[in-house]
């Protein structure tokens, strides 16, 4: 009998709860849920024509929290930012690769959607931050759009060009890596620097990375984002980078016991493997990308 009662007593409840006389009119509309409609701007005219018309790119700046990591405090893009950086972002990826693969090429592999987010996304565990992201080849995150400063913008000074150089080396580094997934590099990749990678990369400094025959830190994390990172630095900071880098290396061994040498050749090597990757898996010229892409980022920042 008390089951009954309490039965009864829920169907009143659940019937109370909303009344079809209840005014829902003053109730102030909540956007973000669906449905939202806005005025096309210059800027979305601008995104659709550069972006979407000939490359089916979509690049989303209007703020959508379910794009991102629910647990983290991020910023949403300036809108201000949105055009120099994807100019730029065009002028040193997408003209590159198209001027060199072509672009059926291009229009195949890049991904469709770039969502911008305002801020770099910290992790506060690890003590790393996060620049940009990829999902299954169909969606790149780039992050700290709201920092991105060239030549041509107010405020911009030369210190400020590595920092600028980020989107870049993170775009180059997505792309490598839905590059790998379609075509996977050679075996012999993982036969260079075997035994030498590990998950305590954000311990290890850029420099001590190279003596140990890696282009970065991250690179040391696992096979594959040492494949994408060789990729993207090689290609951003240019073959003279690369090399200033490899014969910089100082003399001594490390204490896992690499040598001056014995890195400088592990560098070569990987530089080799992706000069051949490129021209074995996507008949590219590599260095001929190399340099029209390191044209691309000097005509930019310097």
């Amino acid at each position: 009998m008390q089951h009954k009662t309490y039965c009864w007593l829920l169907a009143i409840l659940l019937l109370a709860a909303c009344s079809k006389k209840d005014d829902l009119s003053g109730i102030e509309d909540i956007s973000g849920l669906g449905g939202d409609t806005w005025t096309q701007t210059q800027l979305d005219t601008w995104l659709y024509d550069t972006l979407v018309v000939p490359y089916n790119i979509e690049v989303r700046y209007k703020w959508d929290q379910f794009e991102f990591e629910l647990d983290k405090t991020l910023v949403p893009p300036d809108e201000s930012m949105v055009i120099p950086s994807m100019e730029a972002v065009k002028k040193v990826w997408i003209d590159t690769y198209v001027a060199e693969a072509g672009s059926t090429f291009f229009i195949r592999y890049s991904p469709k959607f770039i969502i911008l987010c305002g801020s770099a996304s910290w992790n506060t565990e690890s003590g790393t931050v996060t620049l940009g992201t990829a999902e299954g080849g169909r969606k790149i995150v780039l992050y700290n759009i709201n920092n991105f400063r060239t030549k041509e913008s107010d405020g911009y000074q030369p210190s400020d060009s590595e920092n600028v150089k980020q989107i870049f080396h993170v775009i180059e580094h997505e792309f490598g890596h839905i590059l790998h997934q379609n075509i996977l590099y050679p075996a012999t990749w993982k036969d260079i620097s075997t035994g030498h990678y590990t998950s305590n990369w954000n311990n290890v400094s850029d420099a001590d990375a190279n003596r140990e025959g890696f282009i970065s830190a991250y690179a040391m994390s696992g096979y594959d984002d040492d494949f994408v990172e060789t990729i993207s630095l090689m290609l951003v900071n240019g073959k003279a980078g690369f090399d200033n880098l490899v014969n910089s290396i100082p003399e001594g061994t490390t204490t896992s016991g690499m040598t001056q040498a014995q890195a400088q050749a592990a560098l070569r090597a990987k530089e080799t493997a992706v000069v051949n990757y490129f021209k074995s898996a996507w008949n590219m010229d590599f260095y001929s990308l190399q340099t029209r892409t390191r044209t691309a980022v000097e005509q930019l920042l310097y």
